[in-house]
């Protein structure tokens, strides 16, 4: 399971399990806040916040190389870009020094904070594990651009592949392929597979020769069955799946070069030599 639908809007699970866990440190805060009477609401709200400041912070730092000459990109957080790891450190330092500063709060501020770490430890730990038992590219009807049926085994060929899957008339899934486009180019030993949902190929060429994109291995989902298969919900959904077709990562939404980055880093470095290297390589 990758996103949940609501309505006409898609969330990606692991941001629904944030605010699962958020919402349970509020409910546990505020029962244990009333036992000792210090309310500490808003202080879980300032938590929060820095948090995802400094896991944005983190993240732009370690990607900064992707964002030379997009200074807006730094903080367009469209494309999911955190480092949960800075983010937590920073929540945990910042917690801490409101403790020793609050004596009154500490119990419950406490409580709550191991309430929603349990939460979205428990819960992302489960649906990770659902996750990696999605063994194999998954088997679905897909075409070509002519409408000849196309293995994706076949095209996947022992190297890493990333699939996206993406319409037309989606937004975010036009200003992506521009940055999947690049990589393709950049990186030979990664295939990429532009997997449209539910659009006739007429539709697809026209949209390729007006955009003036240049995308190998562009096919159809007639009937968008990859998105059901790998519990996606949204577009544009992108699934990466190493050499040996496991899926090790997927990001919903609009993807910049620094999120591509950090999900490429899943794959075996051998099949990550750039064009230009490897053409110095053999130089």
């Amino acid at each position: 399971m990758l996103s949940v639908g609501v309505g006409p809007v898609s969330f990606s699970i692991g941001h629904l399990l944030l605010v699962l866990a958020f919402i349970v440190a509020l409910i546990v805060g505020g029962i244990t806040g009333r036992k000792y009477g210090t309310p500490i609401a808003g202080t879980l709200a300032d938590i929060f916040v820095v948090a995802m400041l400094s896991a944005r912070i983190g993240f732009v730092i370690r990607y900064y190389e992707h964002y030379q000459g997009d200074w807006l990109g730094m903080i367009d957080i469209r494309d999911g870009g955190f480092d949960m790891v800075t983010g937590l450190v920073a929540a945990l330092v910042f917690a801490g020094f409101l403790m020793w500063r609050r004596a009154s709060s500490r119990r419950a501020l406490g409580t709550a904070m191991a309430a929603g770490l349990l939460t979205w430890g428990l819960t992302g730990g489960a649906i990770q594990l659902i996750n990696q038992q999605l063994k194999g590219l998954p088997e679905v009807a897909l075409t070509d651009l002519n409408e000849q049926p196309v293995d994706l085994s076949a095209i996947a060929n022992g190297q890493p592949t990333v699939v996206n899957l993406w319409a037309t008339w989606c937004p975010p899934c036009i200003r992506e392929m521009p940055v999947l486009e690049e990589a393709q180019k950049r990186y030979p030993g990664i295939n990429f597979v532009f997997a449209n949902q539910g659009e006739h190929p007429e539709t697809i060429q026209r949209f390729l020769s007006e955009q003036n994109l240049d995308l190998h291995h562009v096919l159809s989902d007639r009937q968008g069955q990859f998105g059901r298969v790998t519990g996606s919900h949204g577009l544009p959904t992108t699934l990466f799946y190493n050499a040996e077709g496991n899926l090790v990562d997927s990001h919903m939404g609009e993807l910049s070069r620094a999120s591509l980055a950090r999900s490429l880093e899943r794959f075996d470095p051998q099949f990550l030599v750039a064009y230009d290297e490897a053409v110095g390589y053999a130089e």
